[in-house]
């Protein structure tokens, strides 16, 4: 009866071994999954690239005459914005209307000017030589995973972008409410929303500084 006894307790212990053993591996693995999930997101504060590249997009008010290329002859000088209603990647509201001296920066991910000039834009904040009071937006659009330097997100996170960006959707329903027909394209916009200028290209050394520079100083 003893050995029969002994034999019993011995398997029971055994049995509560393994379910301790069952119980604490799948307690590791669930820290395990976490602490790969915190730092792929780095704690949700990191883009990855399953962020939403394509974001819902709305307009309010008339769109802008596509843009020329002739910045002193651009019909659209004086006119009202549409504003813009979207979200970044991340899906933080992001809303491009009146209120402040505004700029926005039309960039494809795609499109080698748009990698030159956003570098620039990168020094020219991190210089602290944008203008106090001065609004600065991109808006990533006509993005296709079929095409070089995607994801945008990515693309826009490894270049330390400061200012907010603005996903346009698979439509690129926010560029053509700018009129915008290449890429980077900047709009200048006064307080009011007023089309101040547009400029189409990468800018050359100097040139942006100088346009926001004399837009500020007309709006007085």
């Amino acid at each position: 009866m003893s050995s029969a006894r002994d034999a019993a307790d011995h398997e029971a212990s055994g049995s509560r071994r393994n379910q301790l053993v069952v119980v604490l591996a799948t307690v590791i693995l669930v820290v395990a999954v976490t602490l790969v999930i915190v730092a792929v997101t780095d704690g949700g504060g990191t883009l990855t690239p399953d962020s939403e590249q394509y974001r819902a997009v709305q307009v309010d008010g008339a769109p802008l005459v596509p843009f020329g290329g002739d910045t002193l002859g651009d019909p659209a000088l004086g006119a009202i914005a549409p504003v813009i209603t979207g979200a970044s990647f991340d899906g933080s509201p992001v809303v491009i209307g009146p209120g402040s001296p505004t700029l926005v920066v039309f960039l494809a991910h795609w499109c080698p000017h748009c990698q030159a000039e956003v570098p620039m834009l990168v020094e020219w904040a991190e210089s602290l030589r944008v203008p106090f009071g001065l609004d600065v937006f991109a808006v990533a659009t006509a993005t296709s995973p079929d095409r070089a330097n995607y994801p945008p997100s990515l693309w826009l996170e490894r270049e330390r972008f400061p200012f907010p960006v603005l996903a346009d959707d698979a439509s690129a329903t926010a560029a053509a409410a700018f009129g915008t027909t290449g890429f980077p394209q900047l709009v200048m916009l006064s307080p009011a929303g007023e089309v101040m200028w547009r400029y189409s290209g990468q800018t050359p050394d100097g040139l942006l500084e100088q346009l926001v520079a004399e837009s500020l100083a007309a709006l007085g």
